[in-house]
């Protein structure tokens, strides 16, 4: 077993939805040197960070993220949208233009982090780095 100084984590800004939960996990392990991603989750996350409207859900995620970099020193963040959203139904181009801006709106909120990172979910359940 690991001891936390040793562990390395990830941040991950998901949708609630589980069919992107796996996907998405496998592929931060595969592709980077991550022991454990923490998965903060919202309902259309993309949406609610580009739009920045719900200031509650805003800062709930920005507090999740604090802990999740301060705490347990994650060095990526990964902003997740996804083929089929419920909690934000637009087409893909719609949900990649506000990944950007949730990115924008991550990247202000002024964690020390080595990058943020933006990845789609596909109608496959692929997923594929976008920024």
């Amino acid at each position: 077993m690991k001891y936390l100084d040793i562990d390395k984590f990830a941040s991950v800004i998901n949708c609630m939805d589980g069919r992107t939960q796996l996907p998405v996990l496998e592929w931060i392990i595969e592709n980077y040197d991550i022991d454990y991603p923490d998965m903060i989750t919202e309902a259309g996350p993309v949406k609610i960070l580009a739009e920045n409207k719900d200031k509650a859900l805003v800062e709930a995620i920005k507090y999740r993220l604090n802990i999740s970099v301060n705490k347990h020193h994650s060095k990526h963040i990964f902003i997740v949208a996804h083929y089929d959203c419920a909690g934000n139904p637009e087409k893909k181009a719609v949900q990649l233009k506000q990944l950007k801006k949730a990115i924008k709106r991550v990247k202000k909120m002024g964690f020390e982090v080595d990058e943020i990172v933006g990845l789609w979910v596909g109608k496959n359940w692929k997923v594929k780095r976008v920024y």
